[in-house]
């Protein structure tokens, strides 16, 4: 358990630097999140290739990672169009609801009773954005915008706690990647119809921050996040992700000043998200406590 929530944390502040990355690359979000795909795919499938891994699966698992891969990138594209329209700091506030939305959609899928704490933690973190939303009105659209990418991002981990348990989580990477890469090839050209971009090829900076955007925050951030789901569930993993906030936005503060773009509502939102974090802490320790206690058990507490 221990190595799970160790594999969880480096992944989390691994993907704190994403949405800082979203802001130094100039590329718009549906280029930006191809050239991720593809640079972290291809690299996948060289690996496995020199490696000499078995890579076969079957056709019913191929296309179940790939519907997963296309909800992944999906999540992305929003996510990247967040930052776009609005700031690093609104669209990393806005993932947070992701804990909220799971709460709601893995009894679902998982056909379990929803547990109370999570609603009411995830409604915590709710309440947070609606105050952001309330007093910064400059950032609807983008709020909007990140929450979409939120609910879609809190549905790919939910299923990957399917998947992993018969799969392996390499393979699962490289599926997954390979899968939204391909749906986002397909669309790309519809995309940039309606959204066109300023360039479609990037700059030298945008490479360099491409390929640590793809090597380090996707590809080594994947397998660190569904190693760690083998081990605990879904909603801990989601919200345990909201301290990518914390990262993201204190590089945001730290490289483009947006703490003073942001008024007081951002503040009071932020600090309910926080507390929602902490509690949600709190809550997982002690249930482990309790599971390893073996007095507890005895005792039927």
């Amino acid at each position: 358990m221990k190595r799970a929530f160790w594999q969880l944390h480096i992944a989390v502040f691994l993907a704190g630097f994403t949405g800082v990355l979203g802001k130094l690359i100039t590329l718009n979000e549906g280029l930006l999140v191809w050239y991720r795909l593809l640079i972290s795919s291809s690299t996948l499938w060289v690996v496995h290739i020199l490696a000499r891994r078995s890579v076969r699966i079957t056709g019913k698992n191929a296309c179940r990672i790939g519907v997963v891969g296309v909800i992944a990138a999906l999540h992305w594209v929003f996510f990247y169009g967040c930052i776009k329209l609005a700031n690093v700091s609104i669209a990393l506030v806005c993932f947070s609801s992701i804990g909220f939305f799971t709460a709601l959609i893995e009894p679902l899928i998982f056909r379990i009773r929803p547990k109370s704490i999570e609603i009411t933690l995830g409604l915590l973190v709710m309440i947070g954005i609606f105050f952001i939303f309330h007093f910064d009105p400059d950032y609807k659209l983008g709020i909007l915008i990140g929450l979409v990418a939120a609910l879609l991002g809190s549905i790919f981990p939910i299923l990957n706690r399917k998947l992993v348990q018969t799969i392996d989580f390499q393979i699962l990477t490289l599926y997954e990647l390979s899968g939204g890469f391909l749906f986002l090839s397909i669309m790309l050209p519809f995309y940039l119809h309606f959204m066109p971009a300023t360039h479609l090829l990037p700059s030298a900076g945008d490479i360099f921050w491409l390929f640590v955007l793809s090597w380090v925050c996707t590809v080594l951030a994947m397998n660190l996040s569904m190693s760690a789901l083998r081990r605990i569930t879904a909603f801990t993993v989601n919200l345990t992700y909201n301290l990518e906030p914390v990262y993201g936005i204190a590089l945001a503060f730290a490289l483009f000043r947006e703490d003073k773009l942001l008024g007081r509502g951002f503040y009071i939102g932020f600090g309910l998200i926080i507390l929602a974090i902490v509690l949600q802490m709190v809550n997982v320790l002690l249930q482990a406590k309790r599971q390893s206690d073996p007095t507890s058990k005895k005792s039927g507490r």
